[in-house]
């Protein structure tokens, strides 16, 4: 069992975390919509765009709202034998990290793709940080759907992991085909704004759970709560 001052700390954490994940969100579409064209939601950060600095303030602001999150989290374990390979907080550390990365290592200007003569090995390391820390931000999501504790979020986090995921790989696929770019580009927009909204939900749940609920913790019966 959690003690009560370990709880009501991880609580507040969880709130500063999901307070930093939506100012991150809130940026990112602050930004987009400055921008008159279309483009994908990277491109924000390019080097040479008026919104680089501020998308990577965002990302930046999403990576320490994320990290306490997934602290606030840290007792949580899903049930089923693969998804428990690590811990949910483990993977959203690891997107954490990998959206770290992203920030501090932008893609050029117009993120070329991985076929074009003008990508780099820039563009590349950007890239590789944003798949991970999709895929990992996805597989973290699948973890809490599937863990005791938060019955009530379950359904909705793992209909908004798959969305999360499809969504995103296929935005990330009309762009590598070089079609319908614009359609593509507004769906990565909408991978992130569910993928960051969800994170910003579970923080605040995640944050009452604790204070209403002090005995849920990882080694809980299944459905304990």
């Amino acid at each position: 069992m959690i003690d009560s001052p370990r709880r009501h700390r991880d609580a507040a954490l969880a709130i500063v975390g999901a307070l930093l994940v939506a100012a991150s969100l809130l940026i990112i579409w602050l930004a987009r919509a400055r921008v008159p064209r279309e483009l994908y939601v990277s491109e924000l950060g390019a080097a040479g765009e008026p919104t680089a600095e501020a998308f990577r303030v965002a990302l930046l602001l999403l990576v320490a709202g994320g990290v306490l999150v997934a602290w606030s989290m840290r007792d949580l374990r899903s049930r089923p034998p693969l998804l428990r390979r690590g811990t949910p907080a483990l993977t959203l550390t690891l997107a954490c990290s990998a959206f770290l990365v992203a920030a501090q290592v932008p893609c050029t200007q117009s993120c070329p793709l991985p076929l074009g003569s003008t990508f780099t090995v820039q563009d590349l390391v950007h890239t590789l940080a944003a798949v991970v820390a999709f895929g990992a931000a996805c597989w973290a999501m699948l973890q809490v759907a599937f863990a005791p504790g938060h019955r009530a979020l379950s359904g909705i986090t793992l209909l908004m992991a798959l969305s999360v995921g499809v969504v995103a790989a296929t935005g990330g696929l009309l762009s590598l085909a070089r079609w319908n770019a614009v359609f593509g580009s507004r769906l990565e927009l909408v991978a992130t704004t569910i993928g960051i909204g969800w994170l910003i939900v579970f923080g605040i749940v995640r944050a009452a759970r604790l204070v209403t609920r002090p005995a849920v913790s990882a080694a809980a019966a299944p459905d304990a709560a």
